[in-house]
């Protein structure tokens, strides 16, 4: 079976997570050496105080770096949320700096190709150049791909699902080796929040059907599609008003943070909490855990904060 056929059978890339035994994280003492390889001590970086490029190369340095996850040769697929026609401090993309490090970091750990498209909101074009976005990957010498034409897309079945049972999705997420998801925080009119789950709906084609379904429902069904190999929220600039495209830099709040968790679910409620939200509050996290996609309770997690 050929990866485009095995990603199409909808079978997922589960998020490895530590276990815990009486009170000893069995993952933390056996992986206590950064040079190992396999599954990371901790369920979520916290990081603070720091640049987006600094508070990544931090946050990555305590999970034993990114070369645990990016292998010699693979073609890696960075999804930022690309969105809207607006510049990095109106908060309404991923921050360039982030990307442009995440994809500098990629090829030093390895990576034959690094590839980085959004199907955006707004013109493609206007958007890949204004949020600077284009500008990084380039600087970071990967590739920028549009995502604006239905021929891109392929048709899969989403299993397990129950509302979202099939969708269209951008090839490059059959054909890439690592996905690397890397949304924004941001307040939205529909759901509360945009995150982790959410950002998935800029590898589909069809989502204005997400919109007539239930929308909550439709996020955490295709959360379990294809789940990022690594997620990283970018919470530098965070509009805390009128999302997910914002009015003006009235709306955004400067929070110098970032999470980073191999669990959509886990960052996700960790954001809500950053936000000032209790995660119940956001419908989709509460049925992705139930739907048992990922896990919400923090409490229960082995998380590490970094202040910078």
């Amino acid at each position: 079976m050929d990866r485009r056929t095995f990603l199409k059978s909808g079978i997922g890339f589960s998020a490895l997570t530590g276990a815990k035994v009486a009170g000893v994280n069995l993952l933390a003492q056996y992986y206590a050496s950064a040079n190992q390889t396999g599954p990371v001590p901790y369920d979520l970086v916290a990081i603070k105080g720091g640049e987006p490029d600094v508070m990544f190369a931090k946050g990555m340095e305590a999970l034993g770096g990114l070369g645990k996850y990016v292998k010699k040769e693979q073609k890696v697929l960075v999804k930022p949320n690309i969105g809207w026609d607006v510049g990095p401090e109106r908060a309404g993309n991923t921050n360039p700096k982030l990307i442009e490090e995440i994809v500098k970091q990629c090829y030093s750990a390895g990576a034959k190709e690094v590839v980085v498209f959004d199907n955006t909101c707004d013109n493609w074009q206007r958007s890949y150049k204004n949020s600077g976005i284009e500008t990084a990957v380039r600087n970071a010498g990967g590739k920028i791909v549009p995502g604006n034409t239905e021929g891109y897309y392929h048709p899969v079945s989403v299993p397990g699902a129950k509302n979202l049972t099939n969708a269209k999705v951008h090839e490059l997420i059959l054909e890439s080796d690592l996905f690397i998801n890397v949304p924004i925080l941001k307040s939205h009119g529909s759901t509360k929040l945009t995150m982790s789950m959410k950002n998935m709906m800029g590898v589909v084609w069809d989502r204005r059907e997400w919109h007539k379904n239930d929308l909550h429902q439709c996020i955490a069904d295709f959360a379990a599609y294809r789940k990022p190999d690594l997620n990283i929220m970018d919470a530098y600039y965070v509009m805390k008003r009128n999302g997910p495209r914002g009015v003006s830099e009235e709306d955004v709040v400067t929070m110098k943070s970032m999470l980073i968790s191999s669990d959509m679910v886990t960052i996700d409620a960790a954001g809500a909490k950053l936000f000032g939200i209790d995660p119940n509050e956001v419908r989709y996290i509460q049925i992705a855990e139930e739907q048992k996609i990922g896990r919400a309770k923090l409490d229960q997690l082995n998380i590490k904060r970094i202040s910078l």
